[in-house]
């Protein structure tokens, strides 16, 4: 599994990215960034999820990886 940002969808910029610092970070304007390549562990999917589940603009993604 993978996550992803739509940052066209981000309107408040970082909020729900500080709940899994292991997988998001912040750039130099302050937008939430996914760390290295997205793919997830078993150890990092449910922060994803719950990062996902907090996003008001839903723009934070868990999708299959190829």
């Amino acid at each position: 599994m993978k996550v992803r940002i739509d940052l066209r969808s981000v309107k408040v910029k970082g909020d729900v990215f500080s709940i899994a610092p292991q997988i998001f970070d912040f750039d130099e304007l302050g937008n939430g960034v996914v760390l290295g390549d997205g793919l997830l562990t078993s150890e990092t999917i449910e922060l994803a999820r719950l990062a996902q589940a907090n996003c008001p603009e839903h723009a934070v993604f868990i999708e299959d990886s190829p």
